[in-house]
């Protein structure tokens, strides 16, 4: 396959895309988004929950660290959609990663079963975002990751409801204009999702259409 870059796919709106020609793995890639988004908040309140059992983390830690987790996320979100879901396929392993992960979407923004990473794949993040997180920060983690999966999740939500659904007439339809424009004009910029936040603090926000 020649893999194209992300400005390079045009979009296709009548049908769903495939990744796989094996039945089982097409199926491990596809997912409502409501499945991965409760095990994310789940998974979040599990990591509390044991925090609170076996740590010495008091309140006041929880109540910075897991608003600190969600804000960290919206970078992390932001980084990963601009340089590694953006990244040009100069080779087939980029080139791969890039379609597998991102590409694919771009090129089928309609297929409800690829907004979101499947279960199993949410397992593997999760815990991974926890055994890094504790190497970093120690019984720390056990407070902001609940925030980072909750920001996830929250990301997970923005993102199938502005595929899914039409703008609001609130301060929200910034969501949907800006994520419009990613998909349907230019894909270098609006990469924040679940926040205009840090397209805005580097610059990457759609320009506004002079008078």
């Amino acid at each position: 396959m020649n893999y194209k870059a992300i400005h390079d796919i045009k979009p296709k709106n009548d049908r769903a895309g495939k990744m796989f020609d094996n039945p089982i793995l097409e199926k491990l890639t596809m997912s409502h988004a409501a499945i991965p988004i409760s095990m994310l908040i789940l998974f979040g309140i599990a990591f509390l929950w044991w925090g609170t059992g076996h740590t010495l983390l008091t309140t006041s830690q929880y109540v910075v660290l897991v608003p600190t987790g969600i804000l960290l996320w919206t970078l992390f979100e932001y980084l990963m959609h601009k340089h590694m879901y953006h990244m040009l396929p100069t080779n087939k392993v980029k080139g791969w990663i890039q379609y597998n992960m991102h590409g694919i979407h771009h090129e089928y923004p309609k297929d409800k079963q690829r907004l979101a990473m499947p279960p199993l794949v949410i397992i593997i993040i999760s815990f991974a975002f926890l055994f890094t997180f504790r190497l970093l920060m120690g019984d720390l983690a056990y407070a902001f990751t609940p925030g980072f999966l909750f920001g996830y999740a929250g990301y997970l939500c923005v993102h199938y409801i502005v595929h899914a659904y039409q703008p609001p007439k609130n301060a929200f339809k910034v969501l949907w204009v800006n994520h419009g424009i990613h998909h349907y004009k230019d894909p270098d910029v609006a990469f924040g999702v679940s926040s205009p936040l840090w397209d805005y603090i580097f610059r990457t926000l759609p320009k506004k259409k002079s008078n």
